[in-house]
């Protein structure tokens, strides 16, 4: 595989505390992303990690801090605009149509691409008919990158859950997406269905020059994978740096271990 180059900071998170009530999710967390990298967030259940995620596509509205994405600070964005402007979301539930084909799930991924209106959609006339045609060409590039040609037409709610979790991948890789989120790809996997992902994430991040900042319980995929790693407990970062310092710092050891041996 080419040497990714890795570049500056696309997306700067700071300070950012987030509470419910009386209870803190997140406490002042501030880690950065950087272009075409693979970042990890980890750390014990109840970390904070799905929150922090919330936080960065629009989902929840800190009370406190920013997120800078190129360059453009915001204190609040919405799922919608976060999308737009090229932040794309794999869920650890899946989300995905379960009577709609693996085509028409991946397909639902072009929604925020496709310009013409409504009526001309449903008519498939003049310029909605041509960019229709566009549109399915990317979302078959996509089927044939994810190798799952052989189920182009089935519903989804019949293929294994291996292969459902590659057409949630495929959904958000059709918004052709600057930084990738994904929140535990690898949950209840097993080994070979796991090293498939593996794969799959690491040509994403070098075929695609896809940013990919990813929650996993996993640790070997973590440090096998990644760049950096974030570690969060209780709410607070705990750690942040490269996989083998990480693994060595006594906090992670800790917190993971609930013990300092």
């Amino acid at each position: 595989m080419a040497q990714r180059k890795i570049g500056d900071v696309i997306l700067d998170v700071r300070n950012i505390s987030l509470r419910f009530g009386g209870v803190k999710a997140l406490t002042d967390i501030s880690f950065d992303v950087r272009e075409h990298e693979i970042r990890a967030i980890i750390g014990p259940n109840g970390a904070g990690k799905s929150s922090m995620l919330n936080c960065i596509n629009g989902v929840y509205t800190p009370q406190e801090g920013s997120i800078t994405f190129r360059g453009r600070t915001f204190s609040h964005m919405n799922s919608r605009q976060v999308a737009e402007m090229g932040i794309a979301r794999t869920f650890q539930n899946l989300a995905l149509f379960k009577g709609m084909s693996v085509l028409d799930n991946i397909m639902t991924g072009r929604n925020l691409r496709i310009k013409s209106n409504l009526f001309l959609q449903a008519l498939r006339i003049g310029p909605a008919e041509r960019e229709e045609i566009e549109h399915r060409e990317v979302v078959e590039r996509i089927i044939d990158f994810l190798e799952i040609q052989a189920y182009r037409k089935t519903p989804v709610g019949q293929l294994p859950y291996g292969l459902q979790k590659r057409v949630d991948l495929g959904r958000a890789l059709a918004m052709e997406p600057q930084v990738l989120l994904l929140d535990e790809p690898m949950a209840g996997m097993n080994v070979e269905e796991k090293q498939d992902m593996c794969r799959f994430i690491l040509d994403v991040n070098d075929e695609f020059g896809t940013t990919i900042v990813l929650i996993e319980h996993d640790m070997g995929v973590v440090m096998d994978i990644s760049d950096r790693v974030v570690v969060l407990d209780y709410g607070k970062k705990i750690g942040d740096g490269p996989p083998e310092e990480v693994r060595n710092n006594p906090d992670v050891i800790r917190a993971y271990l609930g013990t300092s041996h």
